[in-house]
């Protein structure tokens, strides 16, 4: 099996989707690698640390698709809006495309992929079991953006974040409020601590508390009753309006007691909820800071603009998103281990093994033989149900 790297063309994206530490494991599997010339450079991987390690490289964006069996991306059209549609008419039926490919995003979009009759899988379906840890990409990159969040506030907040006691006087720690403790949110919280501010974390699932605290981090409690707060998966579930009002109501006196506020609160599927709303911010001190992980999806902020760094009410407001891509060396080390190890499931000695038995398999396949086939995804859009077909191992 041929396994082709090209290079990203989103803009500003510098990840790569295999690094050549990887390779040596895919040649085991009877896997051959060919990237495109200068793919990983914008990550620190020049070409020859990947011909050192067997990898072969080529010049031509259009001789990588047409030579691999498989195609593995960082951002494929459907995550990548922007200039990811040029790589479509270099599809072709049959070939595997395995990336992110927002597969709740533009219903048309997947659409088109499945048009191309790829066999796709999408990394963000990928279950949140123990098994799959290892290809779990989605929390491979929400280590990386919760990290960067921590940074990019203590760049802007006007203050230090540790506490300092000095012949001048001691300055007061800073306080960070980290609203969604899932992968991102944890990552802020450790990152935050180990600059010295004092932290405090917020989420409706009860199951976090003892996450938060093992960090070092106080749990905020609200009198809320939360129903239902996490799905099979371990992701938070949408709660109804009342519920967000009242959270708000209760959120607003510790947000205006904290110096940075980042928040990663994201429902799968579904538009952030809004949990910083404008008279929040007015409450907050001058020269405040709200990161707001969730701005590619509404945000969680109400002033959010996705991808833009504002000011409010004296408070900046950060809505970038792709914090990942900032750090690319190390986002790529981590996808990439987890997408060979995805490779390493599908293939085995050469030969692709799409073995719909396997929950991994099932839950991550997005298209095939021209068909939007995934359960989860033609349910969020209310597509009929596919005739069931016969399990099989090609």
């Amino acid at each position: 099996m041929i396994v082709g790297v090209p290079r990203e063309t989103y803009p500003g994206e510098r990840r790569v989707a295999l690094v050549p530490a990887v390779i040596a494991n895919l040649a085991k599997a009877g896997m051959e690698v060919i990237v495109e010339a200068g793919a990983g450079a914008p990550a620190g991987f020049p070409d020859a640390d990947y011909a050192a390690k067997g990898a072969k490289i080529v010049a031509d964006r259009a001789q990588v698709f047409a030579a691999a069996d498989i195609i593995v991306q960082m951002l494929c059209y459907g995550s990548n809006d922007q200039t990811g549609r040029a790589d479509l008419p270099l599809l072709r039926p049959g070939q595997v495309l395995i990336g992110f490919l927002r597969p709740m995003g533009s219903l048309e979009t997947i659409q088109e992929i499945a048009a191309a009759g790829v066999t796709s899988f999408s990394v963000e379906l990928m279950p949140r079991t123990t098994r799959a840890q290892s290809m779990d990409a989605l929390s491979s990159m929400g280590t990386m953006c919760g990290y960067k969040a921590v940074l990019i506030a203590a760049d802007t907040l006007p203050k230090i974040f540790p506490m300092l006691t000095t012949a001048a006087g001691t300055i007061t720690p800073a306080r960070v409020l980290v609203i969604g403790a899932g992968v991102a949110g944890l990552q802020a919280i450790a990152t935050a601590r180990r600059l010295g501010a004092v932290v405090s974390a917020y989420d409706l699932r009860p199951a976090s508390k003892e996450q938060v605290q093992s960090l070092g981090a106080r749990f905020v409690e609200l009198p809320l009753e939360v129903k239902d707060a996490q799905d099979a998966g371990g992701y938070a579930k949408a709660q109804d309006e009342e519920f967000y009002r009242r959270q708000r109501e209760l959120l607003g006196k510790v947000i205006a007691e904290s110096d940075v506020v980042i928040t990663a609160a994201v429902v799968p599927g579904k538009k952030s909820p809004v949990l910083v709303t404008e008279e929040m911010i007015k409450g907050m001190a001058p020269g405040s800071v709200i990161v707001d992980l969730a701005a590619e999806r509404g945000g969680n902020c109400e002033l959010s603009r996705a991808g833009e760094k504002i000011v409010a009410h004296g408070v900046t407001i950060i809505g970038y998103y792709n914090f990942a891509s900032t750090v690319p060396h190390n986002a790529s080390q981590m996808y990439a281990r987890n997408v060979a190890a995805f490779l390493q499931l599908l293939v085995k000695d050469g030969k692709l093994q799409l073995n719909l038995d396997d929950d991994i398999i099932k839950s991550t396949l997005l298209t095939q033989g021209g068909e939007v086939v995934n359960p989860r995804v033609r349910e969020f859009f209310a597509l009929p149900a596919l005739a069931a077909n016969p399990k099989e191992t090609v």
